[in-house]
């Protein structure tokens, strides 16, 4: 089967879901199964998954160290992974790793520690990005929370739940043209 077949094929798969099991480290899903759902979920001959989801939900990750490792053991194409849902770990940030899986249109990291709104920056270089839940983390309390989030990532059209709208884009598009302006303004002042 060729990839692209592959992944229109596995897009319709159950995902591997690693949900509410107490899970510190990565390296502990080598040890866990994974929760099963009402559909069984499909393996290649060599045993691994042949979905395009993961679901690391309700657990208690504080990093993401070897993630694309562990990936790579658990799915027949890691490089196709399309969902992740890390929503209600203990991630601080936004780790790099997550910008190398290039087909990630769904991203769940709402009910986490993350603190720095810059942190959403990294994500910009996900082409396909178009749904990211970020609610219920610190950041979400700073000012023009909403706004950075969809100037930094353009492709986005549902964020946290709820679809972005003509309104939101344009409230985004004046509220960065404002920031552009005032930081303009703030450097000519102290070059007086």
């Amino acid at each position: 089967m060729s990839k692209q077949g592959h992944m229109n094929s596995s897009v319709q798969e159950p995902p591997l879901d690693y949900s509410f099991k107490s899970i510190h480290v990565i390296q502990d899903l080598v040890s866990e199964e994974p929760r099963t759902g009402l559909r069984p979920l499909k393996h290649s001959k060599s045993g691994k998954s042949l979905t395009q989801s993961l679901w690391l939900n309700n657990n208690v990750l504080s990093d993401l160290r070897d993630f694309n490792q562990m990936v790579s053991q658990l799915l027949e194409h890691p490089e196709n992974l399309a969902w992740i849902d890390l929503s209600f770990n203990d991630l601080t940030s936004i780790d790099s790793v997550l910008t190398t899986f290039f087909n990630l249109s769904v991203l769940y990291l709402h009910g986490n520690s993350i603190h720095h709104l810059g942190e959403v920056n990294k994500l910009a270089v996900l082409p396909r990005l178009r749904s990211l839940t970020l609610h219920g983390n610190p950041i979400e309390e700073e000012k023009g929370y909403r706004q950075y989030v969809l100037c930094s990532l353009p492709r986005i059209t549902t964020f946290d739940f709820s679809g972005v709208t003509k309104t939101d884009r344009t409230t985004a598009e004046v509220w960065k043209c404002m920031n552009i302006k005032t930081k303009k303004a703030h450097f000519k002042e102290n070059a007086l």
